[in-house]
């Protein structure tokens, strides 16, 4: 932590406080300044000890009248793990003390680990450290040693915030003891509901808990019933726990529905005003059957030997601004969440599917990307302007595709001739996205079928054809234009940055192709290009899927950031998100900022780098709520099932057994290490295998294996099964 330096010294000061470099910062916020966080610091350590809060007021010239304010920001302090108190109630600071502060990350086995706020190894924190606090809490913690598999180990000097304050779970009763079991298996504790305050629950019910008195070493977390739920197998009810198990926000502030409903139900002709009339260019949407929120149209007309490429996307910043009642739901949102059955949008329906979504047939506010583009696929100019459209008709991907092949009778004839020119412009891209040399995994998408009930009646894959990759194409063009045009202007943004191999996983990559006599081009430092060389040399092999894994996980995820890295899959030196404003929040910032640009102005909506870890948490949190559905009902849809063999193939090792994709049903579970034989089976990460010590059998990511159903857990959302043999 930097430390503000002494004042001169040919400068008397008054006192203490008016020596605070950062007194003019203080003023400009606050109509009675306080001194700073840095100064408060700065003079604790120059006093060398421990000092009581009575005396920092007197150093600093606290009056009686800003006492109460002063103890607030020193509390602030506390809280950000800036300051601590000792035993006497002396302020400490903490990095003088050598400790740690973080936030906890829970694991279900009991354990867990602290994640240190200013980067570092994590320190391990066993059962007995994890009894005092949940997942998420931040506290301070001392590193004490090492634990005997040699990860640094800490000790909880202190707990800063609590994480948890309201818990999803099933109350059950023991001994006539009722206390509720949390559905996030992250959080050991069982909550403790005393007798007055379990409301009308009865036990195998799941409810929401509210945390009255938190975990200390020695006292479990009590709670009281704050919400019934229902059933655990209700109808819905899995989407119910997905919401508060990862704090998913699923209602809409009343302020933001106000806002809402004040919007006017269609666009007027005085909204035109300054913007371009695109209404007569027959603009078309490409989405799937159930799509309802359509935030892209496209439109391509042949130019010479090239094309021209109109991507229109729905102006959603006209109608939401900055810091508004819409926009403020809208940034903790993130984004839309799509579960099966049930969306959880981003924005209000009024909006989401009505005034921006780019509805056939009706006039809508949009911002357009226009390109012209070579015979190449090359970008050789493009411009940004607000427009008004009206979409010629709503397409599925499953029609664009038809009529491309010949079924030309599925679509208006009149516009048969545009998309051959998509078309057209699509196999163009496709040959600069082979030569500019990004990845093109092939990941199989699965689409659930639901009974009368609410439950899956069947799982079957998604076959993506050419209008999908051909809508996907127009909308990298027109995202790659936006964040060339912020780069211009040098104006802030949020990119979407994908970084390449770590040296860690790259040197693994390596050991682990050369088994297979294969190599990764670009030395130390591959190019995306390199990858893709790889994917299409092992194409045709009977290992493919198994070599591509590999590839793939090798890779880090790709994430929301200020600075622009590049994006390493999609082979891009810049590259950001402006295609679905009415979905993701980052989109809806790039809008405002190539407005901001368009107008001579510069768009600031806060902290970008605060902003674009946020966007990435949500992303996560909606990605990680929609696997825990989904889990649920293929867990569900499985209990009919058990006793049955499948054959599968290896998705994943780990030390405690193999994990086992079906085939014919696109569903996974666990084969326990103890279900794979007599053997001590060691894992070894870099082949993605579990070797057997004394038979050397081994289990190794694409291996083909016959398994039985023997356990489905809705509780756990765990299918375990049985190996009948295995191959390798």
């Amino acid at each position: 932590m930097s430390q503000s330096p002494a004042p001169e010294q040919s400068q008397q000061p008054v006192n203490l406080r008016q020596a605070d470099p950062h007194l003019e910062r203080e003023r400009s916020r606050y109509d009675n300044p306080l001194p700073s966080r840095e100064w408060i610091l700065h003079v604790l350590e120059q006093e060398g000890v421990p000092v009581l809060a009575r005396r920092l007021m007197g150093l600093l010239d606290i009056g009686e009248d800003e006492q109460r304010l002063f103890e607030r920001r020193l509390t602030a302090m506390e809280r950000d793990g800036q300051l601590m108190r000792n035993r006497r109630g002396a302020l400490c600071i903490v990095d003088k003390l050598g400790l740690v502060t973080g936030r906890v990350q829970a694991h279900a086995d009991g354990f867990g680990f602290l994640v240190p706020d200013e980067g570092g190894a994590d320190l391990f924190l066993g059962p007995w450290e994890m009894s005092k606090v949940l997942h998420g809490d931040r506290v301070v913690a001392r590193a004490q040693g090492v634990d005997r598999r040699g990860r640094p180990e800490g000790v909880i000097v202190e707990v800063l915030t609590r994480a948890q304050d309201r818990v999803v779970g099933r109350l059950l009763t023991e001994h006539g003891i009722c206390f509720v079991v949390p559905e996030d298996r992250r959080i050991h504790h069982d909550l403790l509901i005393p007798p007055d305050a379990l409301g009308s629950a009865q036990p195998g019910q799941v409810v929401v808990a509210q945390i009255v008195q938190q975990p200390d070493r020695h006292v479990k977390p009590v709670a009281r019933i704050l919400e019934i739920l229902g059933n655990y197998a209700d109808p819905g009810m899995e989407i119910e726990i997905a919401l508060r198990k990862h704090a998913l926000p699923h209602e809409f502030s009343d302020a933001a529905q106000a806002s809402a409903a004040a919007l006017p139900v269609r666009v007027e002709p005085e909204q035109w005003k300054g913007r371009v009339d695109l209404r007569a260019l027959p603009l078309v949407t490409i989405d799937g059957e159930t799509a309802r929120d359509f935030d892209d149209a496209v439109h391509c007309r042949a130019e010479g030997k090239g094309f021209r490429l109109w991507v229109a996307i729905a102006d959603v910043s006209h109608y939401v601004s900055d810091g508004d009642a819409l926009d403020t739901d809208a940034r903790e949102r993130g984004n839309s969440v799509y579960f099966p059955r049930r969306v959880i949008p981003m924005l209000p329906e009024a909006l989401s599917n009505g005034l921006c979504s780019l509805n056939p047939e009706v006039d809508r506010l949009c911002m357009v990307c226009e390109m012209a583009i070579d015979e190449r696929g090359d970008i050789e100019d493009y411009g940004f302007y607000p427009a008004v459209m009206h979409s010629h008709a709503r397409l599925t991907y499953t029609t664009v595709a038809a009529a491309l092949a010949g079924e030309t009778s599925v679509v208006d004839a009149q516009l048969l001739p545009h998309l051959r020119a998509l078309e057209h412009l699509f196999q163009v891209l496709l040959q600069a996205r082979v030569r500019r040399g990004a990845i093109d995994f092939e990941t199989p998408e699965m689409r659930m079928d639901f009974d009368g009930q609410g439950k899956i009646s069947r799982i079957v894959p998604v076959e993506r054809n050419d209008a999908h990759r051909l809508i996907e194409e127009c909308m990298l063009a027109a995202n790659v234009c936006a964040s060339d045009i912020l780069q211009r202007h040098e104006h802030p943004a949020l990119y979407r940055v994908h970084e390449g191999p770590s040296p860690e996983k790259l040197a693994d990559l390596r050991e682990f192709l050369r088994e297979f006599g294969l190599q990764l081009g670009g030395g130390d430092e591959p190019q995306a290009k390199d990858y893709a060389e790889l994917l299409e040399r092992v194409r045709g092999r009977p290992d493919r899927q198994l070599l591509q894994t590999a590839l793939l996980r090798s890779l880090r995820q790709a994430v929301y950031a200020p600075e622009n890295i590049g994006h390493f899959g999609l082979a891009y030196e810049a590259y950001t998100h402006f295609t679905s404003p009415i979905r993701r929040y980052p989109d809806l910032l790039v809008h405002r900022a190539i407005k901001a640009v368009l107008a001579g102005r510069r768009y600031e909506p806060g902290n970008w780098k605060d902003l674009a870890a946020h966007c990435s948490q949500t992303e996560r949190r909606a990605d990680e709520a929609t696997r825990d559905v989904e889990s649920w009902l293929k867990c569900y849809y499985m209990r009919e099932r058990v006793g049955e063999s499948f054959s599968a193939s290896i998705s994943g090792v780990a030390a405690f057994g193999i994990f086992v994709a079906l085939d014919e049903v696109y569903v996974e579970g666990m084969v326990h290490v103890s279900e794979l034989g007599d053997d001590y089976f060691q894992l070894d990460p870099s082949r993605h295998q579990l070797l057997g010590e004394r038979s050397g059998r081994r289990f190794r990511l694409a291996d083909r294996v016959r398994v039985t159903l023997v356990r489905a857990d809705l509780e756990s959302t765990r299918l375990d099964f049985v190996l009948e043999s295995a191959k390798s």
